[in-house]
C-alpha cells in the first residue's frame, strides 16, 4: 500500500489487512521465493463448488427438473463435501497464514500467521515460524504484539520502514536477508529474537482515540444485536 493512501485509523479490521498485505511485498523484495499452495488450493475448492452449482443450473434449465433430480442430487452432495473442505481447510489448515515462503539461500521455510484483532484492542499480534526446509524441524517461533501505532501515523498512512524493522529485528531469518532493517532494530533495542514481545498498545494513543475504538466496537455489537432481535428496526 503506498504512504500516500489513508485509511480510517479506526478500523481495526483495515489497519490489520493493510499491514497483512505489506508482508508479501517486503519479503519478496528480500530474495524470498512466496509459496502459493494454500492460496491456490482454497481457490480451486471454491471454484470447483461454484462450477457445480452452475452446471446444476445449466442442466435443469435445458433439461428441467424431473428428467435431472439424480444428476442434482449428486451435484448438492458434491457441493456440500466442497464446501466442507473449504472450511477445514481455511481453519485448520491456513489458520490465518498470510505467508509462507523460502528463504534467499533456500535452507529456511517460514510460515507468518496474523491472529484476528480481538475487541477494540489496536493491536497486531503475529507468529512466525521458521522451519528447516529440507527436514521441516522447526527452528524458531516468534510471537510479536505491537501496537499499530508503531506504523501508522496520525492519519491513518502505513509506514513501511517501521514495520520493517520489527520483522528484520525479531524474525531471525528476515533479519539475515536484511540486516540493516535488523542493525536498525538491535540499536533501537527491539532485536529480541526467539521471544514473545508484547509492547503496550496504548502507548502512542490519545485517550479519545482509545474511546473511539471502544464506541465503535460497542456500535457494532448494538447494530448486530438490531439485526438478530428486532423486527420493528428497519434495515
Amino acid at each position: 500500500m503506498s504512504q500516500q493512501e489513508k485509511i480510517s485509523v479506526y478500523n481495526l479490521a483495515d489497519l490489520k489487512n493493510t499491514t497483512d498485505d505489506a508482508i508479501p511485498n517486503y519479503l519478496n523484495s528480500l530474495g524470498f521465493t512466496q509459496s502459493h499452495t494454500l492460496s491456490d488450493v482454497r481457490l480451486g475448492l471454491g471454484y470447483l463448488a461454484l462450477l457445480t452449482a452452475a452446471a446444476c443450473f445449466a442442466w435443469d434449465y435445458q433439461l428441467g427438473f424431473e428428467a435431472t433430480k439424480l444428476p442434482t442430487a449428486a451435484a448438492v452432495a458434491l457441493y456440500a463435501v466442497l464446501n466442507t473442505a473449504l472450511t477445514v481447510w481455511i481453519f485448520f489448515v491456513e489458520r490465518g497464514a498470510v505467508y509462507v515462503g523460502t528463504s534467499p539461500d533456500g535452507r529456511a521455510r517460514v510460515r507468518l500467521t496474523s491472529a484476528s484483532v480481538r475487541g477494540a484492542v489496536p493491536e497486531y499480534r503475529l507468529t512466525a515460524e521458521v522451519s528447516d526446509a529440507a527436514t521441516g524441524r522447526v527452528r524458531e517461533t516468534v510471537e510479536v504484539r505491537r501496537g499499530f501505532n508503531a506504523w501508522f501515523d496520525a492519519a491513518g498512512r502505513f509506514v513501511a520502514a517501521p514495520f520493517q524493522v520489527v520483522l528484520a529485528g525479531q524474525v531471525g531469518v528476515i533479519g539475515q536477508a536484511d540486516p540493516k532493517r535488523r542493525e536498525a532494530a538491535a540499536a533501537e533495542g527491539k532485536g529480541t529474537t526467539g521471544r514473545v514481545v508484547d509492547e503496550s498498545v496504548s502507548a502512542g494513543y490519545t485517550p479519545e482515540m482509545l474511546a473511539a475504538l471502544q464506541g465503535a466496537e460497542a456500535t457494532g455489537a448494538e447494530a448486530e444485536a438490531g439485526k438478530k432481535g428486532g423486527k420493528r428496526r428497519k434495515a
